[in-house]
């Protein structure tokens, strides 16, 4: 627990003190289904187990049932490039089923914000991610490692989400 509060303290000052760029990810997936048959997806925060790439060994750590809400912490475990990690996120804005943003308290970012929006487009939904974080190493560590697994794990959780929702349209129709 000590250490843990160390490495903290650490992060809080180099984000503080050290001039980090912010960088921008945006993803957009669209979906068939109404904006209020997507939202209750992701309002299940367990259900990010399922839209993670296996290759991450994620697993949502916050025991019982989590009622996610505006102030709500959600802890993780998972490995980046075989390394463990913890994860904390605090949902900072829920605003169902319009949006909702997390933030990471404890994990391998200097800074992590994630906004996800819900949006009626072409009698579905658009679903829309944008990502503000901010890594130790800045640019160079970003462009050669970082930038490359965010890329790889949103597409996976792309072809995830439309997935899940393609079988549960199958399911409704028959």
């Amino acid at each position: 627990m000590r250490q843990s509060l160390d490495i903290e303290r650490i992060r809080l000052l180099l984000s503080e003190h050290l001039p980090m760029k912010t960088h921008l990810f945006t993803d957009e997936l669209w979906l068939p289904q109404p904006r209020e048959d997507v939202f209750p997806f992701f309002a299940e925060a367990r259900n990010l187990q399922t839209i993670t790439p296996p290759w991450l060994d994620f697993d949502v750590v916050t025991p019982g049932t989590i009622r996610m809400r505006e102030g709500v912490l959600i802890d993780y475990r998972l490995k980046v490039h075989g390394i463990p990690l913890r994860w904390r996120s605090e949902i900072t804005a829920w605003d169902p089923p319009y949006r909702f943003v997390d933030e990471q308290r404890r994990g391998p970012y200097l800074y992590w914000r994630h906004e996800h929006s819900f949006v009626p487009s072409q009698g579905g939904t658009l679903c829309r991610d944008e990502v503000s974080y901010r890594v130790l190493g800045g640019a160079l560590v970003d462009r050669f490692l970082v930038r490359k697994d965010v890329e790889r794990i949103f597409a996976f959780r792309r072809e995830a989400i439309a997935s899940a929702f393609s079988k549960a349209q199958r399911r409704d129709a028959s």
